[in-house]
């Protein structure tokens, strides 16, 4: 016989559950969800591989990608109100801040976001954007759900109100070349930056462009209102890039790998460090010697081919070792015989 307790225990475990999920996504946005089924999307992850009737899979990674065009509509629309008069590059660089990836995961991890999204791994280590991208998901959820002023309510009043000090984040410099040049130097990579070009804009002011080579790999471009502004945005941009395409770090360590490589080999042949003898020149067999055994006969220009214009012929061999008297009498007897001559 069924057990009465046990069975209404099961029909309960569905809807309470609904019900926690109903109060979590109150807590997290202030809104009571009219459709469920976007939020429940929205928290799962695409490890998860579950696929609807059509074989079609189901993840949060449709509502990611429609929250971040909310979030940058929803947060630049704050930024431009709450910063009156401040240039294009001040608000932009403050919207960038807000809505990256690290930001919107630790927002993630504060709202507790994080225990509610479902993966087949509990543990979020092996993906650290696991948690910016349910947010993300969230966002795309609530905009289906309640619309974009909902969305809009929910930035200001649950997260720049109560999480986030938009002040703080906008003011507070962050050094994305330094950080970028750390990590070449510890990978042992050449960069640069390189300054692309300069105009102005609609008001006058100058704008610059400047770009980051990574060992000859072209990174991002980025543009400022000084060189020093545009290249932490070239900076900042590759950044980013280095942290979602692999295949960039690939292409950067492949090439530091032909460089380093064309660096050991030898450039030239090593030179030899034996002394040639070619300075001794032998008799022809066919001729006559050099000299005559008392040492006073000389080749004449007739006996050789080709006279050369420096030519160490007329040395010959001493055919005894003399004294030092004797070799400066020989020499000063040789030299008053060219004065006669």
């Amino acid at each position: 016989m069924l057990n009465n307790s046990n069975f209404i225990d099961r029909i309960r475990l569905p809807f309470r559950k609904e019900k926690e999920l109903f109060s979590a996504i109150y807590e997290m946005t202030g809104f009571y969800p009219r459709n469920i089924e976007y939020y429940r999307l929205a928290l799962m992850h695409k490890s998860v591989a579950k696929r609807n009737a059509k074989g079609r899979p189901l993840n949060n990674e449709r509502l990611e990608f429609l929250g971040d065009a909310i979030l940058d509509a929803v947060v630049g629309d704050i930024v431009y109100r709450h910063f009156e008069g401040k240039r294009e590059g001040f608000l932009t660089n403050t919207r960038s801040k807000l809505v990256q990836r690290e930001t919107l995961g630790k927002l993630a991890q504060e709202m507790g976001l994080m225990q509610l999204i479902k993966s087949r791994d509990h543990s979020t280590s092996h993906n650290s954007y696991m948690g910016g991208n349910a947010f993300e998901a969230l966002v795309g959820a609530l905009y289906l759900d309640r619309g974009y002023q909902a969305c809009m309510l929910f930035m200001q009043k649950r997260i720049l109100k109560q999480l986030v000090n938009i002040d703080k984040v906008a003011y507070k410099e962050v050094n994305f070349k330094s950080k970028l040049l750390e990590w070449t130097q510890k990978n042992r990579v050449r960069m640069e930056f390189q300054d692309i070009s300069q105009r102005k804009d609609e008001t006058g002011s100058p704008v610059f462009e400047a770009k980051v080579v990574i060992e000859g790999i072209e990174g991002c471009n980025g543009t400022g209102y000084s060189k020093k502004e545009s290249q932490q945005m070239a900076a900042k941009e590759t950044l980013q890039r280095l942290r979602r395409e692999p295949q960039f770090i690939d292409a950067i360590f492949a090439a530091k790998a032909d460089r380093t490589k064309m660096e050991e080999e030898p450039v030239q042949t090593v030179p030899n460090v034996e002394q040639q003898e070619d300075f001794i020149i032998a008799p022809p067999s066919s001729q006559a010697p050099l000299a005559s055994p008392e040492g006073d006969t000389m080749v004449s220009a007739e006996k050789t081919d080709v006279v050369d214009e420096f030519s160490l012929d007329d040395i010959t061999a001493m055919p005894t070792e003399k004294t030092r008297e004797e070799i400066i009498a020989e020499a000063e007897a040789a030299a008053f015989s060219e004065e006669e001559d």
